[in-house]
């Protein structure tokens, strides 16, 4: 069933450069330790609770210290004494809380997980489960929830051409241009840092890597196809204008 010997085929690790703090729920002894063990060995910080009506404890007092919810992800068996799984899902949800909320239960039909995840389960696993794949939903859902919290980029303008950065969408007098990945993250950086003088060394850095062997023309002759794509006449470039001597810059 579970093994504390598939937690050693997996490395620790952590989420985002900081550690996410975690609320296990389950009642039974053996899978509430293993999950800790497993967790903790990810680099996580892991509270753990015996039934439902401490799990709430847990979470009114994380909210009453800080305004909100300090767990970054609850993992919640569906039959626990005092208050069940579907009852303390509900609460939250009904609370406003966003907090990811993984559901597990010996349950396995259809109609089970539909109800978990009508009533604001993020994901269900059914028991006996791997946790290895408990672990990789885990951290799925903390991705998730950070990527959902991160402040929408900002449009990149200049005159007449718009860059989206999360669209990948770049819109110039109006229309839209396909541009390859390369020439896309060239004129994000350009743009990002518009008047400013690149070097060919230093856009290679900046958008092929430090690891990339090949010549430097690479850089003039994505240069020329960006040029071909944005301006009116490419051999008098409005946009992307060639420093003698040093390189380009936008604008």
């Amino acid at each position: 069933m579970y093994t504390t010997s598939e937690l050693a085929k997996y490395p620790p690790a952590s989420e985002f450069g900081q550690i996410s703090r975690v609320l296990v729920v389950e009642d039974e002894e053996l899978i509430r330790e293993m999950l800790v063990l497993a967790l903790e060995g990810e680099g996580y910080e892991v509270i753990a609770a015996s039934d439902g009506r401490a799990a709430v404890e847990y979470l009114k007092s994380s909210e009453a210290n800080s305004g909100e919810s300090n767990f970054d992800l609850v993992i919640l068996d569906l039959m626990l004494p005092q208050v069940n799984g579907l009852d303390v899902c509900r609460l939250l949800r009904h609370q406003g809380n966003p907090v990811p909320i993984m559901m597990l239960s010996a349950k396995g039909s259809e109609t089970d997980r539909v109800l978990g995840l009508e009533v604001g389960a993020d994901d269900y696993l059914t028991k006996p489960f791997s946790v290895r794949e408990l672990v990789a939903r885990c951290r799925a859902l903390l991705r998730r929830q950070r990527l959902s919290a991160l402040p929408p980029a900002p449009v990149l303008q200049y005159k007449d051409v718009a860059l989206y950065p999360q669209e990948c969408r770049v819109l110039v007098r109006g229309q839209q241009v396909n541009l390859s990945p390369k020439e896309f993250r060239l004129l994000e950086l350009f743009m990002s840092y518009t008047r400013r003088v690149w070097s060919r060394e230093q856009l290679l850095d900046q958008v092929w890597g430090p690891d990339f062997v090949g010549d430097s023309k690479t850089v003039d002759v994505h240069i020329r196809w960006l040029r071909e794509k944005l301006e009116k006449d490419p051999s008098h470039p409005d946009y992307i204008v060639t420093v003698r001597g040093f390189g380009y810059r936008f604008g």
